[in-house]
């Protein structure tokens, strides 16, 4: 029986998580404390809680979000430190109290490796402690504040001992398999998919004093953050002598050769490292790549030194080594320390010029903040959204919403650095394929998590952020020119991560939503390849999880699949999710031939091939199965699968859903009946990718009202509004695309195609001031680019489920199909709303 009312917020099991304040509560907690009141006119920013994410039990569990502050799509971000971050592993937890510094990270993905990172912490005592478990001070979690353009906490100056937490052996960035690399489980050469699950240790902690407090406040751009320490002491107002106020640099960790150099004259401290935490996966080998930085403090230093471990060598002002320090002591007297930080993967000339140019000396701390908060207004205060079914602030949709699109928007990153403060200028860039810097008048994006990112999040992007998306095919463009392939999963360089080609799709969400500022020429060939060209020792290699030191993937496979339209289960590992991918990724190079011009030939011939998914179909159990090389059944039906099942991938026909209907004996009707008993059976995992595009399948076969039903289910069971906020990976923002798209009420099932599916919208009213260029491929000089505001209007969504109508600018539609055409021309979306099952859209 289908339910008349639905929970749209979800509540979950009780878990640890810290839970989000509201701006205008915190505004006047600083008032009162005597702080900045930067937090004044936040706008719609008072409903992003940056903590989402950043809680959970296992690698797999949470979000693997940090609170950090940048600008949108920023090449740095700057978070607090609670563990040493590896591969499986966040620089912060949500469950941990004790603060180790403050990082700037470009690790992307909870799975992804750090690129050359760089920690400060503050200090206050007669001993500099320059290791991580000694360094750690504590604090409480009401005595922090996290928004997206500033970070604040008050430390414990007091905390003494060691706490640190026991680094788990699959933590295989540094451990017991470096570089990133996975072991061949004994189940990958028999066909099963083998990944690797982690798992988390929680902390225990004792109480704080804070007889002595050290206050931070962080806020950062792109290749910079700025960092304010205030050290307050309490209970007795006796300054001791002997305890000095000191900041220490965290330059390289273990197992890395780090550079360090102290300036007195100039207050600063720079250096470098060259950690790639991910280096035994893929083809490329940057060997000169080093993260740098420049640091410039507000006072002078009255003492200083460098560390190698815990070894302190007093007065040094030059280092080199591994887990190499630097520190820098102050007056006894000194009530407030400011660092700026600059980074840079170009050189430390090019760390100290991005200092210069985006916080330049003279700049204050609060100029900084507002900086950063104009950004992300300027991109989130385009939605406003009224309506709103809020039960309490853990589960305010809005709040979701909101930090759902803060996410989305801040990947791919653009890994360029400016050569002046000009808008317009040159820019450099460290290019690891080809382990050189060059200079462009382009952005260059990295961070590409493709087989994730390819299902919603880009189609996101061309909405909220169409300045950027030409500039992000560019950048796929550039890197097929570098390497003769598109990134799979780049994180600086290719690290053959998942599987399949869904560049591809990417390139062609673009096109088919009117993008065209890019070589279209180029991007057929790019995909071409892809389609046609195995990869290189394809019949050798297994082409498992993490195998190290591999050939560019693409699809790995092709050997067979061209030969007979399958993957060999006996041959390849991930054989069943490879082929339904390589199917989809056919139909996605269909559309770049068309779009590339004089193709159609060859785009049919693609369109054909893209039905081979049905060459998976077993008719005798109507599930998608793992083939052998001579067709028989794999003899397991576990096997074959990525993040995923038998299950979610009988429903991976992103492109003919269709054509999978018919694959069903009785058709539609049987196909309703298998997702029934998928979602009834709790076979539907909504961390994995795969299973995002599966409950608007109902819409697309003729029962909107069950899609509607499985949306706000998965809605309330998989998002909230605190640190547990998200039921798996955010994926560089693919889980927080699929809640912003099903809040409005529809979402992307097939990514290269221009159209949108509806679902359920849990709002009224969301009024969307689309960005110039969002109706025009991008294009801010032509006409019809400028903005323009789209109202999806849904009276009494909160409440009533299901949708009995659907217009656009008054036009019926009746449907369950919006096209991009309509987001980016229209005026007026307005669904009428039941408490009950219509019969919209089932014929």
């Amino acid at each position: 029986m289908r339910p008349t009312r639905l929970p749209l917020f979800l509540c979950l099991h009780p878990v640890y998580v810290s839970a989000h304040p509201s701006i205008t509560r915190k505004a006047a907690i600083a008032q009162e404390d005597g702080l900045p009141g930067y937090h004044a006119d936040a706008g719609v920013l008072q409903y992003v809680n940056p903590k989402i994410g950043t809680y959970g039990l296992s690698p797999n569990g949470n979000g693997g979000m940090i609170p950090s502050v940048s600008v949108p799509f920023g090449m740095t971000r700057w978070t607090p430190q609670t563990r040493e971050n590896y591969i499986s592993q966040a620089p912060y937890h949500d469950a941990d109290e004790y603060i180790h510094g403050f990082q700037a990270t470009h690790q992307p993905a909870i799975w992804m490796g750090e690129l050359g990172q760089v920690v400060l912490t503050p200090g206050w005592g007669s001993e500099v402690k320059p290791l991580f478990e000694q360094r750690g001070l504590a604090f409480r979690k009401r005595d922090e504040i996290a928004t997206p353009y500033v970070y604040e906490v008050l430390l414990d100056a007091n905390t003494t001992g060691e706490h640190g937490w026991e680094l788990t052996e699959e933590a295989a960035g540094e451990g017991p398999v470096p570089g990133g690399a996975g072991t061949v489980p004994d189940d990958v050469r028999d066909g099963a998919n083998g990944r690797i699950l982690k798992r988390e240790l929680e902390l225990e902690t004792e109480p704080t004093s804070y007889e002595r407090g050290i206050r931070v406040a962080m806020s950062g751009n792109a290749h910079t953050s700025y960092l304010r320490l205030d050290f307050e002491q309490g209970g007795s107002t006796a300054i001791e002598n002997d305890l000095q106020p000191y900041v220490f640099v965290q330059v390289s960790r273990q197992n890395w050769t780090g550079k360090v150099q102290i300036d007195p004259q100039n207050r600063e401290i720079a250096g470098s490292n060259p950690q790639r935490q991910d280096y035994r996966l893929g083809p490329d080998k940057p060997a000169s790549f080093r993260g740098y930085f420049v640091s410039r403090f507000s006072e002078p230093f009255e003492w200083y030194g460098t560390t190698l471990g815990g070894d302190i060598s007093h007065g040094a002002v030059r280092a080199t080594g591994e887990t190499l320090g630097a520190y820098v002591r102050f007056r006894s007297d000194t009530k407030r320390v400011e660092v700026r930080t600059g980074v840079s993967f170009v050189s430390v000339e090019q760390a100290r010029k991005n200092l210069d140019i985006e916080v330049p000396d003279g700049t204050s701390f609060e100029d900084t903040v507002e900086h950063v908060k104009s950004t992300w207004l300027e991109k989130l205060g385009r939605v406003t959204i009224e309506g709103v079914n809020s039960t309490s602030a853990d589960h305010d949709p809005r709040t979701i919403w909101y930090t759902g699109l803060f996410h989305a928007l801040q990947y791919p990153s653009d890994f360029s650095e400016p050569t002046s403060s000009h808008a317009r200028c040159t820019r450099k860039f460290y290019n690891g394929y080809t382990d050189s810097v060059q200079q462009t008048n382009d952005s260059y994006y990295q961070s590409w998590s493709i087989w994730d990112t390819y299902r919603a999040e880009h189609s996101l992007l061309t909405l909220f952020a169409p300045e950027r998306v030409n500039g992000m095919m560019r950048s796929l463009l550039q890197i097929f020119d570098w390497t003769g392939r598109l990134p799979m999963w780049a994180n600086m360089v290719e690290t053959n991560i998942m599987i399949a080609t869904n560049a591809d799709a990417v390139l062609a969400n673009a096109l088919s939503r009117g993008f065209r500022s890019f070589d279209l020429r180029a991007a057929w060939d790019a995909v071409r390849k892809d389609a046609y060209e195995p990869p290189e020792r394809d019949a050798e290699l297994l082409y498992y999880d993490r195998q190290p030191d591999t050939p560019y993937e693409a699809r790995a496979g092709l050997t067979s699949y061209l030969e007979h339209g399958w993957v060999d289960n006996d041959r390849w590992s991930e054989s069943a999710s490879r082929t339904l991918d390589y199917a989809f990724d056919d139909a996605a190079c269909a559309v770049v031939a068309r779009a590339a011009g004089g193709k159609e030939d060859e785009a049919l011939a693609l369109e054909r091939r893209a039905g081979n998914y049905a060459k998976l179909w077993n008719p005798d159990t109507e599930f998608m199965q793992a083939r052998n090389a001579n067709g028989s059944w794999a003899s397991d039906d576990t096997w074959g699968w990525t993040e995923g099942d038998k299950w979610a991938y009988t429903f991976d026909v992103l492109h003919d859903v269709e054509g999978l209907a018919g694959l069903f004996a009785d058709g539609r009707a049987g196909m309703k009946a298998k997702l029934d008993a998928h979602f009834d059976g709790g076979h539907n995992v909504h961390s994995n990718e795969p299973s995002h595009h599966i409950p608007y399948l109902y819409s697309l076969i003729g029962d909107p009202g069950a899609a509607a039903e499985r949306i706000r289910a998965i809605a309330w069971d998989e998002y909230n509004a605190t640190s547990a906020g998200l039921g798996g990976n955010e994926d560089l923002g693919q889980m927080s695309a699929w809640y912003v798209f099903s809040a409005l009420g529809f979402y992307p099932v097939n990514p290269a195609a221009d159209e949108y599916v509806v679902g359920s919208p849990f709002f009224e009213k969301v009024a969307v001031r689309l960005p110039p260029g969002a109706a025009t491929g991008g294009e801010i000089g032509a006409e019809g680019c400028g903005e323009r505001t789209l109202v999806i209007e849904a009276p009494g969504a909160p409440t009533l489920p299901y949708v009995k109508g659907l217009s656009v600018d008054g036009r019926r539609v009746d449907g369950p199909v919006i096209r991009h055409v309509d987001l980016v021309t229209a005026r007026l979306i307005r669904f009428e709303m039941s408490e009950t099952p219509t019969d919209w859209a089932t014929k």
